[in-house]
């Protein structure tokens, strides 16, 4: 991958206009003979693809699983190591939240505890937002504070919320107070470094306290926090690629992570079609979109194969609003995979399409995992496919004499 040095020098400014449409989650294992994305009838995607040089991308690199925050990271052009970068801060921009240097932000779930303390469910069966909303207040008027640090809670969508630790000696090097997995028994958040005891010590007291606050309230009956992070400091778009960009997205992570790359977020509504309706109108005033669909990943975790499957074919169904606008490119692809039969998230390779006219089309049957692997772009790490992006639409000068 170039160094942000080079991309800088190298991009140009053009009226060309790239679509990267990203349905979190997409890549699956057969259940049956057949992924969700093979299981699918998805015609148009399949005639795109015909049309595209096809491949799989790595989010990370072979053999790891990556979390939504990194993965998006790459296919924004961004190295993931390099940038790593606090579920906690993405959270907190994407609902609005204003961070300062005194801050520590957390991703947070409500979740399900039985009578002997295991985490039965951690995401307390994704509640409605407005019992989010409701247990957020009760909270906020029971926790105002730990000591002298000031507790700052935010709803989100179902079952997540963002808090924001706010105080003096915050440090983000705190590991997860979340065991990731159910049925599992809560684990309390350790420093990774010295300088975080005290940010730890503050993050178990405000679990202690929120037990109590929550304890008559289930299946929302507890707490878990991840993602704690500072405020980063991190380069946008418009600086290292000299693009216009914005995003539509419905959910709150993944329009903060938007927002920290320097993506204007647009009012995307709730639905599919919402986002290809905000697509259409604000076509004529970015350069750059990111598209993002969520259900796919969500019916991933959730194990359901049938429903993501036919989250795919809604995506298909209103692919046309988005090739009727005739965008120079379009990539398509994941930010990582989640199988329905894993219930998570997954190391295996995401699917990729890129449509231009100056593309050397594969000719593929079908947009799947295992076509796309066949397809010319071969199998490269997805941090490369901005540069592959920005070439296709013109917006790259030759390196070097």
């Amino acid at each position: 991958m170039l160094s942000e040095q080079v991309m800088r020098s190298l991009t140009l400014q053009t009226p060309s206009k790239i679509v990267l449409l990203v349905m979190d989650g997409l890549g699956g294992l057969p259940v049956d003979g057949k992924t969700e994305l093979e299981a699918a009838h998805h015609p148009r995607l399949d005639e795109l693809a015909a049309v595209s040089e096809c491949g799989v991308t790595d989010p990370i690199m072979r053999g790891v699983t990556p979390g939504s925050g990194p993965s998006h990271l790459a296919l924004f052009g961004y190295d993931p190591i390099q940038h790593e970068i606090g579920r906690g801060v993405l959270e907190a921009l994407g609902v609005g939240l204003h961070m300062t240097n005194r801050d520590v932000a957390a991703r947070g779930n409500f979740a399900s505890m039985d009578a002997h303390g295991i985490i039965t469910d951690r995401r307390a069966g994704r509640i409605a937002t407005e019992k989010n909303e409701k247990l957020c207040a009760l909270m906020a008027r029971e926790i105002p504070k730990i000591g002298d640090v000031e507790v700052i809670l935010e709803p989100g969508k179902e079952h997540r919320f963002t808090v924001l630790f706010r105080g003096d000696k915050l440090d983000g090097r705190v590991a997860d107070a979340d065991p990731q997995k159910a049925p599992h028994a809560p684990q309390p958040a350790l420093a990774l470094a010295p300088e975080a005891e005290y940010t730890a010590g503050i993050i178990n007291e405000f679990i202690r306290r929120a037990n109590e606050v929550l304890k008559d309230h289930h299946p929302a009956n507890t707490l878990l926090v991840r993602g704690f992070a500072k405020y980063p400091a991190i380069p946008t778009m418009s600086d290292l690629f000299k693009l216009k960009p914005a995003a539509i997205a419905t959910y709150p992570m993944y329009k903060g992570l938007a927002k920290l790359v320097g993506m204007k977020i647009l009012d995307a509504g709730e639905t599919i079609e919402d986002e290809f309706n905000t697509l259409r109108r604000e076509y004529a005033n970015h350069d750059f979109f990111y598209v993002h669909i969520k259900k796919t990943d969500s019916y991933g975790e959730d194990g359901n194969f049938a429903k993501k499957v036919g989250i795919i074919e809604e995506v298909d169904k209103h692919l046309p609003a988005l090739l009727a606008l005739e965008p120079d490119v379009i990539a398509v692809t994941c930010d990582h995979s989640t199988p329905a039969a894993l219930k998570g998230h997954s190391w295996h390779p995401c699917p990729f399409l890129i449509y231009s006219r100056y593309c050397r089309p594969d000719g593929m049957a079908r947009y799947t995992e295992r076509e796309c692997a066949r397809g010319g772009l071969g199998r490269f790490p997805a941090k490369e496919a901005m540069a592959l992006m920005l070439a296709n639409a013109l917006k790259m000068e030759k390196f070097g004499a």
